[in-house]
């Protein structure tokens, strides 16, 4: 349902609507050595610390017009790190009108903070595989939001923000708010699918899988990148450096490894393809 401008002021007090975006990336790489794990992992570290993850949140608040009240974060021995931020949406006659348009979000130049009774949080969790060589690194970013700010506009900006081999994207949209004649509205504004929050840019990378529950205002996208270059998944050297059959063999353990997450499950197959 989309409503103009007069529509949504004119709400029976405060937009009670919750709007929950859960975005999980992961990276893949594999390690041939213990040392070229822990390599990745310290690389993994630095490259997503506190610090770098709050900017990232931060810049997230101000696509989305909300409001900075408290930031907690920490980084986590021997790796990993998680930054919450708690948020606040501003009067509503400032809201965005663009956050109600299905279309890509930003990629700010700039960062201004500004989010109350929503919050922002990222967690990481960098692991690997403990008899073989593939180490996965994976974030977990949900935004949620009570009111008129949109989180969807924030998922361009976080697609650009990580290395991501393999994404899963799941928007709900809970609860109910009441115009001035009493009528719940459960949804206020219109959604077909997260792809139409995704630049077609960044699409055409990847082959995607839509899960929706229209009725339930349950969204949920999967994503995997379509091209498949080994040098893309080694740390510190080159497919030049290996042999044909070390290629085919590391090959076939990355494409399972991002199968099995891609479709949720392990998958046994009689002879790896």
């Amino acid at each position: 349902m989309k409503l103009t401008q007069e529509q949504r002021i004119t709400l029976h007090g405060f937009n009670n609507l919750t709007k929950s975006l859960s975005f999980n990336m992961y990276d893949i790489c594999y390690t041939r050595t213990k040392e070229e794990r822990e390599a990745y992992l310290e690389y993994i570290d630095e490259q997503y610390n506190a610090d770098r993850l709050t900017n990232i949140l931060t810049t997230v608040s101000d696509i989305i017009g909300a409001h900075v009240l408290n930031i907690a974060k920490q980084d986590y021995y021997p790796q990993g790190a998680s930054v919450t931020m708690l948020v606040s949406e501003g009067p509503i006659e400032t809201a965005p009108t663009e956050s109600f348009e299905e279309s890509p979000g930003p990629i700010p130049e700039t960062v201004v903070m500004h989010l109350n009774k929503s919050h922002i949080t990222v967690h990481t969790y960098p692991e690997y595989h403990p008899d073989e060589g593939i180490s996965t690194f994976r974030a977990d970013i949900d935004v949620s939001t009570c009111g008129e700010i949109s989180p969807l506009k924030a998922l361009n900006y976080l697609i650009n923000s990580f290395d991501t081999d393999i994404m899963t994207m799941d928007y709900r949209v809970r609860g109910f708010t009441r115009d001035i004649t009493g009528h719940k509205l459960f949804i206020d504004h219109d959604i077909h699918s997260i792809q139409n929050y995704i630049p077609d840019a960044i699409k055409n990378l990847y082959d995607m899988i839509d899960v929706n529950v229209y009725q339930e205002n349950i969204f949920h996208t999967k994503a995997k990148l379509r091209e498949f270059d080994l040098n893309n998944y080694l740390f510190g050297y080159t497919k030049e450096s290996l042999s044909n059959a070390e290629q085919r063999d590391i090959t076939e353990s990355v494409k399972w490894e991002m199968d099995e997450i891609f479709y949720g499950k392990n998958i046994v197959y009689s002879t790896k393809v």
